[in-house]
């Protein structure tokens, strides 16, 4: 058994804001517990037959967020993996609970300012457009916090190599499930 294998006996699930790096940390640390990654967006994206923008536009968040509640429904009954969430998905009682039953949860946490520099780079994500980014962060803080709180884990990130955010997250689920990595 290698020092890992506890880790991969559930999906992990990760949580957290839009630029918190849920799906750059989620690769790496797929990588490193030799487990497959799922992106919930890009999932939705595929089951959809269109991109996220494209599915607000024409359907509006409420599809979108039912959509995306299926997809991680679907792929939470499949063996474990890691699990990059939209950053509103845990908002739903209903996935909260699917993720609470089938997987473990860390919420990423990072200071806002540096979330607003990174996703203003960006011009795909949908509820950025004509807007400032740091004011849609602080509204989503105060909105989803108390959802993510109910995370199982909390990894508070910075502005450091993703490595580091993915060395903490192992020892946060070690620690989490009084299992040793060292």
């Amino acid at each position: 058994m290698d020092r890992y294998e506890p880790l991969r006996r559930r999906t992990i699930a990760l949580v957290g804001l839009m630029g918190v790096g849920k799906s750059s940390v989620g690769r790496r640390l797929a990588a490193l517990l030799d487990l497959p990654f799922r992106d919930a967006d890009t999932e939705v994206e595929t089951a959809a037959g269109r991109s996220i923008p494209e599915i607000f536009a024409d359907l509006g968040e409420g599809a979108f967020r039912d959509g995306e509640r299926r997809v991680i429904a679907r792929l939470l009954e499949g063996p474990p993996v890691i699990l990059a969430t939209g950053g509103g998905a845990f908002m739903s009682p209903e996935t909260r609970e699917i993720i609470k039953d089938r997987a473990v949860s860390v919420w990423l946490k990072a200071d806002l300012e540096l979330l607003a520099r990174r996703v203003g780079r960006k011009e795909t994500r949908p509820l950025l457009i004509g807007k400032d980014p740091l004011e849609v962060l602080r509204e989503q803080a105060a909105a989803r916090y108390p959802a993510y709180a109910e995370a199982d884990i909390v990894v508070e990130t910075g502005d450091t190599a993703h490595q580091v955010t993915v060395m903490a997250v192992v020892k946060a689920l070690a620690d989490h499930l009084g299992e040793s990595v060292e």
